[in-house]
């Protein structure tokens, strides 16, 4: 995929990355042939690295110092550091080793980190070809199902980034993330195909929910197919970890089908999950999870500048999201007409919740007595 975030770099500097990384003897001493981009992917540039001793690395760098990203893309390869870190160390989830990470920005103005490569198929590309049935199609959102679960078994210090800082709520932290797409698409005078001041009314309805959530716990955010590495029939490593924070798990990928039918029936991934019906809490609170991944589909064509047909789905999937909603709460002011906030904050966002979808459970999630080793794909 084309975006100006893909901080292509000259191979004299990739070269000089593998001989800070793996030493000089491990560098391919002329030609390029030991270098190939793979194109899979939105934000970052991707190489593929074959060193003199027979292995095969990939190197991965950050967006370019003076390109506009998004609020909460800043920060991004740190955050997938620490999440590869983290799954390691508190999960037997398969993920790749990191073998080398420079923050230094002595040879290119970003951040880069080499990791082992996963010999392997990508999940993403291979339903896009039509290359599996459907029975293997929902084999493989089972295992989807189970593994984001095993990452959802790590609890958090926080509400917010990996890293830090984080909030003592989730009601503060979401609502904080919300803010940030909105002030981003805001500031580049992104077209939702909505008014701005309809989706902070349409946030504020259903914010109560949020208070629902009182344990932070490790999520992907991003676990699509595409971030999904099969070989003989199973998933061996998922990748491409830099939007992960601590927060609520229904929040995950794998559910967004619930309220977003073009991104496909989530049965099986729910299945695998272990997810049962949602309660109405749960309902208003995938809603808000939902809009939010819409609005930044709208607004990341901005940042990255794609193609006009693009960024008209992505409004239409937003638009049927909203025309889509239902149980809808009221925020009403004393005259009883709706509240539109110019912020979504946690101290203005509160509603009458008696308005409420049929009512369903969800399983609890519980912390691991003890970390697994790890089993991350090489």
């Amino acid at each position: 995929m084309e975006s100006i975030t893909k901080n292509r770099q000259p191979v004299a500097v990739l070269r000089a990355m593998v001989e800070r990384a793996f030493g000089a003897g491990l560098v391919s001493p002329a030609g390029d042939d030991w270098v190939t981009e793979l194109g899979h992917g939105w934000f970052n540039v991707v190489y593929r690295i074959e060193l003199q001793d027979g292995r095969t690395v990939i190197l991965k760098i950050a967006p370019p110092a003076d390109v506009e990203v998004m609020s909460y893309e800043r920060g991004a390869m740190a955050t997938e550091l620490s999440a590869l870190r983290l799954i390691g160390e508190q999960s037997d989830v398969p993920v790749p080793t990191v073998e080398f990470a420079d923050q230094s920005h002595e040879l290119c103005d970003a951040d880069y980190f080499f990791m082992s490569f996963v010999d392997a198929d990508n999940l993403g590309i291979l339903l896009g070809q039509d290359a599996v049935s459907p029975a293997e199609r929902d084999q493989y959102a089972e295992a989807l199902g189970g593994l984001n679960r095993r990452l959802n078994q790590i609890p958090g210090p926080w509400f917010g980034p990996l890293d830090g800082p984080g909030e003592t709520t989730w009601r503060a932290c979401f609502l904080r993330r919300l803010d940030e797409v909105l002030e981003d698409g805001e500031r580049r005078k992104v077209e939702l195909g909505l008014t701005y001041d309809l989706v902070r009314a349409a946030i504020a309805e259903r914010a109560d929910a949020l208070d629902e959530v009182t344990e932070p716990r490790f999520v992907e955010w991003d676990l699509f197919p595409n971030n999904a590495m099969v070989q003989d029939g199973a998933i061996v490593s998922l990748i491409d970890h830099e939007r992960a924070f601590y927060g609520d798990p229904l929040i995950e990928a794998g559910f967004i089908g619930i309220d977003m039918p073009n991104f496909g029936d989530p049965g099986a991934f729910l299945r695998g999950y272990g997810q049962g019906p949602l309660s109405a809490g749960e309902r208003h609170r995938r809603w808000l999870y939902s809009l939010y991944l819409a609005l930044v589909m709208v607004v990341e064509t901005e940042y990255r500048q794609l193609e006009p047909e693009h960024a008209e789905t992505c409004r239409d999937r937003l638009r049927a999201l909203y025309a889509g909603r239902s149980g809808t709460p009221t925020a009403r002011t004393d005259h009883g007409t709706s509240t539109a906030p110019d912020r979504i904050t946690a101290a203005n966002t509160r509603h009458d919740t008696s308005q409420e979808l049929a009512s369903y459970s969800a399983p609890a999630l519980s912390a691991p007595t003890s970390p697994p080793s790890s089993t991350a794909a090489s």
